[in-house]
């Protein structure tokens, strides 16, 4: 597969089932009511996007991989239409991430390299409050079994869950899993 082929591409249009006006993306938009004054519903061409309800990369996150979303609204169950997108480059390698039980890096820890369904049941370990991704792009869940609310993470030092400023504030970590290339 040339890289052409592979590279990411996401397609945002203002109303339901990709109607009205469009604007095409393949990189980071921190900002999209520049190019839309609404998104409603779009089209992953290739590669996969995390989708915020808020500018700057803030707010609740969604998880897009290759496909087509006619009704962001009501699939993702956003209160807002998407605001910003950041592109999610495609990782080969190894995964590893240390969690941690409380903010900077304290507590309990436990190095990951797989997905992880259930943090209480495989370490009895009742909060996941820090961490640190050292190789790999990861999707941190709320709840058990990768549900609810959504953080992406990046390979780089999170020392507070709580203080980050994505409009989450109290989101517990319950579950994590690994962003493999097969959603490209």
């Amino acid at each position: 597969m040339s890289n052409m082929n592979r590279m990411n591409r996401i397609i945002f249009y203002e109303d339901r089932n990709f109607q009205g006006r469009s604007y095409e993306c393949m990189s980071d938009c921190p900002d999209m009511t520049s190019y839309l004054s609404r998104c409603h519903s779009c089209r992953v061409e290739s590669g996969c996007f995390m989708v915020y309800d808020r500018s700057n990369f803030m707010g609740n996150q969604y998880f897009m991989r290759r496909g087509e979303y006619a009704d962001c609204m009501t699939m993702m169950n956003m209160t807002d239409c998407i605001r910003s997108c950041r592109m999610i480059p495609m990782h080969r390698g190894s995964y590893r991430m240390r969690i941690y039980e409380r903010e900077n890096f304290q507590g309990q820890m436990q190095e990951m390299m797989e997905d992880c369904e259930n943090i209480m049941d495989r370490f009895n370990m009742p909060n996941c409050m820090s961490c640190n991704v050292m190789e790999g792009h990861w999707l941190m869940y709320e709840q058990p079994n990768f549900r609810g609310r959504m953080m992406y993470m990046r390979p780089g030092e999170y020392r507070s869950f709580m203080n980050m400023s994505m409009g989450m504030s109290g989101m517990r970590i319950m579950s994590m899993r690994r962003i493999m290339e097969s959603c490209y």
